[in-house]
């Protein structure tokens, strides 16, 4: 293949950060299990749709950001010339377009649900960069990403799928906070990374009897994770908030998993496949 086409493949890559796919997967698989499950077809369906949803979404975000990664980040793809904005802008809104229109095979709950995920993305991408409220926003993506997952189910949204999908919000809200700080450097605050143990707690309260024991083990390996993330992050490392933010992306997966505790084993292995996936993809791609 020619330098140039294997330039313009590996910048669509970078730009869709696709290192972070296992956890929109994962997101798929947890949300469509505790909906019920069902057809498998649905549920491959649901993730090609949320694949094109978080690519395009990835896309726009540099799109819209491209006169702040002209100052700040030259190196990125667009400001560096190894794509146009114009492709990426046409990239971007048709596979926004096709992950809704995979949607609309599904039923009407999960366009509907669709149709939030892509609003909260475009507001994101619009306005991340000018508010302090950008992580609950990114938070509101991955919410209506698990409910659209849960609508797919043969029993669709329940209790326990809003719970999980609160609880899946709420780490995104830590996780964002820190990402946040990796593109805007500031006085990095703890108060904040508590939103990341949330899951942990709701956990500890939703789960019983039989559900208990898996739980905590999923409690305490979730917890390990966190904790040894926020000691990166809170370290001196020069690299130490994108080494941090990348692993609370994979941890995405494990928060999942907290999810599923007691679920089948078939379930758990392969949503601990793409744990281990998205931490190798890392290596290649960026998550950031």
């Amino acid at each position: 293949m020619p330098a140039a086409p294997k330039i313009y493949i590996h910048s669509l890559l970078i730009l869709g950060r696709v290192s972070n796919l296992p956890t929109v997967w994962s997101n798929c698989l947890a949300g469509w299990w505790l909906g019920g499950g069902g057809s498998i077809l649905n549920l491959l369906t649901l993730c090609s749709s949320a694949t094109a949803l978080y690519i395009g979404g990835m896309f726009l975000n540099d799109a819209m950001d491209v006169d702040f990664d002209r100052v700040f980040r030259s190196e990125r793809p667009i400001p560096s010339g190894k794509i146009s904005l114009r492709h990426v802008w046409i990239w971007g809104l048709s596979l926004l377009v096709g992950g809704l229109g995979l949607l609309g095979f599904l039923g009407l709950p999960p366009v509907i649900f669709g149709l939030c995920t892509v609003a909260s993305i475009l507001f994101y991408d619009w306005i991340h960069k000018s508010t302090v409220l950008s992580p609950l926003i990114m938070a509101g993506c991955r919410f209506f990403l698990f409910l659209t997952a849960a609508s797919v189910g043969n029993q669709g949204v329940s209790g326990i799928v809003v719970w999980s999908a609160v609880a899946l919000a709420s780490y995104i809200v830590g996780l964002s906070y820190l990402a946040k700080n990796e593109s805007q450097p500031g006085p990095l605050r703890y108060w904040p990374c508590i939103a990341l143990f949330v899951p942990l707690v709701l956990a500890w309260f939703i789960n019983a009897g039989d559900y208990r024991r898996p739980s905590q083990i999923m409690i305490l390996a979730s917890a390990l994770w966190i904790v040894q993330t926020l000691r990166i992050a809170f370290g001196k490392s020069s690299d130490r908030m994108g080494r941090a933010v990348s692993q609370l992306l994979a941890g995405i997966v494990i928060i999942d998993l907290l999810a599923l505790a007691g679920g089948p084993p078939e379930v758990a292995l392969v949503l601990v496949g793409l744990f281990l996936l998205s931490l190798l993809s890392q290596r290649f791609i960026p998550a950031t």
